[in-house]
Parts: structure tokens; C-alpha cells; sequence
């Protein structure tokens, strides 16, 4: 018996909410760093890409670009991926992005942030087997309101947040944030 695999619908259906979700933040926001991640993937971890890009349009939820007047950014641990990176993650139920961001920013920086707008919006592109799907990165752009981190990741992935005016080597996206904050700071 031959079984009919269907992740190429899968990716095709992802892909169409992936391209409605791009076209509903970039309506909503201007001024943004736009950036394309290509990445191939093993089979489980592209359905898992598929689903998440079919359900909200972003595989990896939410983050935000935590900042202080001066200048420094909120980064944190990730040990997961052994590298500092921006706050953020996965939505929650019905969440939009902006509370997802949020919610994410409390948790694994422990600060509260007024978003202001998109900072950065990412193209996730995910190939495997000769399939492919995309997904968006929404990053907000977020003025810090309190000024001392503390990390109550329930993923517990997160083992430090700490602000920097220099970003360290080992910075997730470093080249795109550099970016924002140059656009955002000069």
C-alpha cells in the first residue's frame, strides 16, 4: 500500500499564511530592517516549521528589540543555541505578536517595554526533501520601562538577560540588529 505524503500541502498552505501575515505587519508598519534566513531542515522539524507558519504565518512567534535611551540592548542567554539573542518566542492561544512579544519579554528579561513599532521583520525560508515553506520573525522595537533584568523562563532556556552597548561576537542576528540600531540611534 502506497501512503500519500502530505507535506507538500502542508508547506503550501503555510507558505499562503506565512505571505497574508507579511502582508498584514508591513500595512500596519514602516521604517522596519527586512531580513532572509534560508535554512534546510530534517523532515520532523520542517512539519514543525509547516504547522506553526500554517497557524500564524511565524514559526518562531514573537521577539522584541528591548531598548534603553542610551542606546543599549536587552539581550539573553539562550542555551539552546549558546548564543546571546533577543528576547522572545512562541504565541500563547490567541496572542497576537505584540503580546506575545511581550509576555516573552517579561519572562526571559523580566522588564516591561512600550512597543513602539516593527524593528526587524525576518523571511524564514525551510527546505527538505524538495519541499519548501517560509514563515515571518515579527522583532518589535520596545523602550524599556524598568531597567533591572531577571531571567523566569518557564522553557527554561534562558540563563541570563543583561543590557549591552556593545553587542558580544556570539550575538544571534548580530548583523541585522547592528542594522535597526544604527537606522534607530543616528
Amino acid at each position: 500500500m502506497t501512503t500519500v505524503d502530505d507535506l507538500w500541502y502542508l508547506a503550501d498552505v503555510a507558505s499562503q499564511q506565512a505571505e497574508q501575515t507579511y502582508h498584514a505587519l508591513t500595512e500596519r508598519h514602516d521604517g522596519f530592517v527586512e531580513f532572509t534566513r534560508r535554512r534546510r531542515v530534517p523532515r520532523p522539524r520542517f512539519r514543525t516549521v509547516a504547522e506553526d507558519a500554517r497557524d500564524h504565518g511565524a514559526p518562531f512567534g514573537a521577539h522584541t528589540l528591548a531598548y534603553r535611551p542610551s542606546g543599549e540592548l536587552l539581550l539573553v542567554r539562550h542555551e539552546g543555541v549558546d548564543k546571546w539573542v533577543l528576547p522572545g518566542g512562541e504565541l500563547d492561544g490567541d496572542e497576537t505578536f505584540r503580546e506575545a512579544a511581550i509576555r516573552e519579554l517579561g519572562e526571559e528579561g523580566g522588564i516591561e517595554a512600550t512597543i513602539e513599532g516593527l524593528g526587524m521583520l525576518g523571511r524564514v525560508e525551510f527546505y527538505c526533501d524538495g519541499n519548501d515553506t517560509w514563515g515571518v520573525l515579527p522583532v518589535f522595537e520596545a523602550r524599556a520601562e524598568t531597567i533591572d533584568p531577571s531571567v523566569d523562563d518557564p522553557d527554561h532556556e534562558i540563563s541570563a538577560a543583561r543590557w549591552f552597548g556593545e553587542l558580544p561576537d556570539d550575538t544571534r542576528d548580530r548583523e541585522e540588529i547592528l542594522r535597526w540600531r544604527d537606522r534607530r540611534f543616528d
